[in-house]
């Protein structure tokens, strides 16, 4: 971690559960930069792990190792911030919820937000997204992911660890920031609530998807009306699918 750069923000969560919502949300702040997802970081454990007894030889420890790694994924994070003309960086890779304890060894001062949404709208979001059997494996995936947060996050300080729902974030948005951004140590800045029409580095399929929802008269940025899809848009198999893997993990976070 540089000295001259603040910590480091790792958002986090089941895919399709508003990670880049929020990733454009940060992204918008005037101080904090949030790229596209790396997702790589996390193939990198394989470093002081399944690859540790060959690497090994070198001659060099494990924190010599993650001191590099740390030097080159910061570095690189950083140079993106400045370019961009801010002062500290995040990153939006929903599969890093699964590697808490790996990037607290990279970046023993970062922050993790985990955005966590009922696990039935998220395989909802999953069909229409990715289609029928990526709905039903996600059925697994969600409770996976939750539970592998949050016993990485259980000794963490509070300062290092916020959940944060989608919920919150599209039907309470303001202070649900709020809290956000006095977790991160930000001060407020309210061009967040106006984070679709800020510019961000995304696919140009987010733009098109942004302007026919404008198109059909509907909000663009926050997706309210998806709260609930479950109720009338699963499907009889994966419900029972859901509630077979994940009925605990939705009990345990009110949702059920």
């Amino acid at each position: 971690m540089s000295e001259h750069m603040p910590r480091p923000i790792f958002v986090v969560g089941c895919q399709r559960s508003g990670t880049t919502m929020l990733r454009l949300m940060l992204d918008s702040h005037r101080n904090i930069s949030c790229g596209p997802e790396t997702r790589f970081l996390a193939d990198l454990e394989r470093v002081v792990g399944a690859d540790w007894p060959r690497l090994s030889r070198y001659g060099f420890s494990q924190e010599e190792w993650l001191v590099r790694i740390a030097q080159f994924f910061g570095g690189i994070q950083s140079d993106y911030a400045r370019a961009n003309g801010k002062t500290r960086w995040a990153d939006k890779s929903p599969r890093y919820a699964l590697s808490i304890d790996f990037l607290c060894r990279v970046f023993p001062d970062a922050q993790f937000v985990h955005v966590i949404r009922d696990g039935r709208d998220v395989a909802v979001s999953h069909r229409k997204r990715f289609g029928y059997w990526s709905g039903l494996k996600s059925t697994v995936k969600w409770p996976r992911y939750i539970a592998t947060a949050r016993a990485a996050a259980a000794d963490l300080p509070s300062d290092r660890y916020l959940e944060i729902r989608y919920e919150d974030l599209v039907g309470d948005t303001e202070p649900a920031l709020r809290r956000l951004f006095g977790f991160l140590g930000e001060e407020w800045d309210p061009s967040v609530l106006n984070f679709d029409k800020q510019r961000h580095d995304v696919p140009d399929r987010y733009h098109r998807q942004a302007k026919e929802r404008r198109g059909r008269g509907e909000d663009a940025s926050v997706y309210r009306s998806r709260v609930g899809s479950h109720r009338h848009e699963l499907d009889p198999l994966t419900r029972v699918l859901v509630l077979a893997a994940g009925r605990s993990t939705l009990k345990e976070l009110g949702y059920a």
